[in-house]
């Protein structure tokens, strides 16, 4: 089916903001993206029609229940869990980690080995190493080469022993946009008896999520990266989450998926959720593959849509950076590697700061980031933490291209009036 930018847009109410006499470029995605209007609407539903606590007799109650079921069901969809059970929800992808970083750590004795990466955001990190400072634990460093990008996985092996407890891994690149093999990770830390964590919040808006596949243990991400409102989604593999001992109050649930919720659960956040969800069933459904079954179906077939019309925009953006004089792109360029990557852009440029790059392109209507972006140790690996880091360009499946071309030309003009020579 032929992919209808219009009737994309058209479900995104933010984006018709206007900056001046033009319509407002959202390349903040990797930030945040705008939010669809379904789950909009099931978040003001929820708020008006079923606002109530849970475990009541009566009818508001009975639904904001149902609602929550339906927001775990469509979850477990969404990243192919083997059960509803196995799927729970928090303030967001680095709240999550905290709290099942302390579940974990209470099986963790002084000595025992964490592997994290240095291309991961903080909330994969930052965890891990003040657990490892509470418990005596040992921090083990997995480096990505600095000229492609990516991890070279033999240097993963001699990093794991009979001590490694965890690995944990982004499945993206917040930075560099690189996509890691999650399998491959899984399949090496399992033969050496580690669990795998899997940071997918700038996978979630690009790929398809299938645990099953990834054979990882735990995989988080935050709703509000997917078109939805402002809350994490996490998942773990049943026989470790009814193991495991979380840290939360006496009259809470020690069932699934109820034992890891801390507190009352946020029901018109679930209810966004499960309607960003059900907008990649949609998408599914006009532009995807014919004849899709399941909603999980729906949904691959949605996420497998908005992939090509990334790649589209992606591979027109890098090729246009490529163009420029002095511009270096910090991510994958080569077309044939693109499936390796996320259409996330970061980028410096010779002579100008990132600062005022992005602040020209705000004062043009395009809204992109720069600086370390959470990224500290890839900043720091590549000498740039202290250096104003990276403008980022992050596209979604709702950008035109006419909007990169915009940028391109925006950038070519700030270029020639304040770069050397």
């Amino acid at each position: 089916m032929n992919y209808d930018i219009d009737q994309i847009r058209a479900q995104f109410p933010g984006l018709a903001r206007r900056e001046g006499e033009r319509a407002a470029v959202f390349f903040d995605n990797p930030a945040g993206t705008q939010i669809a209007q379904g789950a909009i609407d099931r978040m003001v539903a929820a708020m008006i029609h079923r606002n109530a606590n849970l475990g009541g007799l009566f009818t508001t109650s009975v639904l904001a229940m149902q609602d929550v079921a339906d927001a775990h069901q469509a979850a477990a969809d969404f990243v192919n869990a083997r059960d509803p059970g196995e799927v729970f929800f928090g303030q967001n992808m680095t709240t999550l980690t905290f709290a099942i970083s302390r579940a974990l750590g209470r099986e963790f004795q002084p000595g025992d080995e964490i592997v994290v990466t240095r291309m991961d955001h903080d909330a994969n990190v930052a965890p891990w190493l003040m657990l490892a400072e509470d418990r005596g634990l040992v921090i083990k460093w997995l480096d990505f080469d600095l000229d492609s990008y990516e991890f070279d996985l033999d240097q993963l092996k001699p990093l794991l022993s009979p001590r490694t407890k965890l690995v944990a891994v982004g499945y993206a690149s917040n930075l560099t946009g690189t996509i890691n093999d999650i399998a491959a990770i899984s399949a090496m830390a399992h033969a050496a008896g580690a669990l795998v964590y899997v940071d997918a919040v700038q996978f979630a808006p690009h790929g398809v999520i299938d645990v099953q596949a990834l054979d990882c243990d735990f995989l988080v991400c935050s709703a509000y990266k997917f078109f939805g409102p402002h809350y994490g989604l996490a998942w773990g593999r049943r026989e470790l989450l009814e193991r495991l001992r979380p840290y939360k109050v006496r009259p809470a649930k020690d069932t699934l998926p109820s034992k890891f919720v801390t507190g009352t659960t946020n029901r018109e956040e679930l209810a966004g959720v499960y309607g960003a969800i059900e907008y990649y069933a949609w998408v599914g459904d006009k532009f995807g593959a014919p004849a899709a079954a399941t909603r999980r179906d729906r949904i691959v077939a949605g996420v497998q849509a908005m992939a090509r019309h990334d790649l589209d925009l992606m591979t027109r953006l890098i090729s246009g950076l490529q163009a420029l004089d002095g511009v270096k792109i910090l991510g994958i360029t080569d077309p044939q590697a693109f499936h390796r990557r996320v259409p996330t852009v970061s980028f410096r440029a010779e002579g100008v700061t990132t600062e005022a790059i992005v602040r020209h392109m705000a004062d043009k209507g395009i809204y992109v980031w720069h600086g370390h972006n959470y990224a500290i140790e890839p900043c720091r690996a590549m000498g740039i933490l202290d250096d104003g880091g990276v403008v980022r360009v992050g596209l979604a499946h709702y950008n035109t291209p006419e909007e990169v071309d915009w940028f391109l030309s925006v950038l070519v003009g700030f270029l020639k009036s304040n770069g050397p020579g």
